[in-house]
């Protein structure tokens, strides 16, 4: 038997990289999976994947930012799942920049994706895991909401405000058992990182003491960890998954 046996999951961001790897070892511990991205396409092929594990698996293409689309959706997926015990707040983008030249478009797209986001798929979420006395709820965020990164002022400003609002939302849920915890990922090899030339991977690679990139799955262990039997007692904390970027 899995760690998330008959467990119903959401995973926002779930189309690729992170999200998606969250997704598929959620489900191969046998949770089924509520698979959300911001296109249709993606989020279907997650899902198709987790079907072929033989779990129940729903597609989302939304914006997360969207307080109706997210609210549609929940309700949807209340109506045929009729539970959910799992949330991962994962969506999120980067449009970097130094900020004497970023737009407000830029600033106001990463805080309402990487924020706003989460906010209100928590918020849309809330009775039900209130009503059902549990839940997790896991928030990713990102060593750089920690220690900050030049030309990223807004995903540093979205992910530290991440983790506030993680501490907050689990200071407000622990009396009806519902542990919110907060990952922060340190370097991660996904789409977001791909682009980067090969010196700044190396000057990144010499800040990292494990001297190496993470992998998705290392993400997506960290989380179902948090999601499963053994975090039961940890809530209102930050896990960062950075090979010692940030001890």
């Amino acid at each position: 038997m899995g760690l998330l046996e008959n467990q119903v999951a959401v995973v926002t961001g779930a189309g690729r990289g992170i999200g998606r790897a969250i997704a598929l070892k959620f489900a191969a511990e046998g949770a089924d999976v509520v698979c959300v991205s911001k296109t249709e396409s993606n989020s279907e092929r997650t899902a198709t994947e987790i079907r072929a594990l033989g779990r129940r698996s729903w597609s989302f293409g939304l914006d997360v930012a969207n307080a109706p689309s997210v609210t549609a959706a929940v309700q949807k997926l209340l109506g045929e799942a009729g539970r959910v015990d799992i949330l991962v707040n994962n969506a999120g983008i980067t449009r970097d920049g130094l900020i004497m030249r970023m737009s407000e478009e830029d600033w106001d797209q990463v805080l309402d994706t990487n924020l706003k986001g989460a906010f209100l798929f928590t918020k849309a979420l809330a009775r039900t895991f209130l009503k059902q006395r549990s839940g997790r709820i896991i928030n990713v965020a990102s060593v750089i909401g920690l220690i900050g990164n030049a030309g990223q002022s807004n995903y540093a400003a979205s992910k530290a405000a991440l983790i506030g609002l993680t501490k907050s939302t689990a200071k407000e849920f622990a009396s009806r058992g519902i542990a919110v915890n907060a990952l922060a990922p340190g370097f991660i090899e996904t789409d977001m990182t791909a682009g980067l030339s090969e010196e700044v991977r190396q000057d990144i690679l010499k800040q990292i003491p494990l001297g190496a990139f993470g992998s998705c799955d290392d993400i997506a262990q960290a989380a179902l960890f948090l999601a499963g039997p053994g975090a039961r007692y940890i809530t209102g904390q930050v896990l960062t998954v950075d090979g010692g970027m940030v001890m």
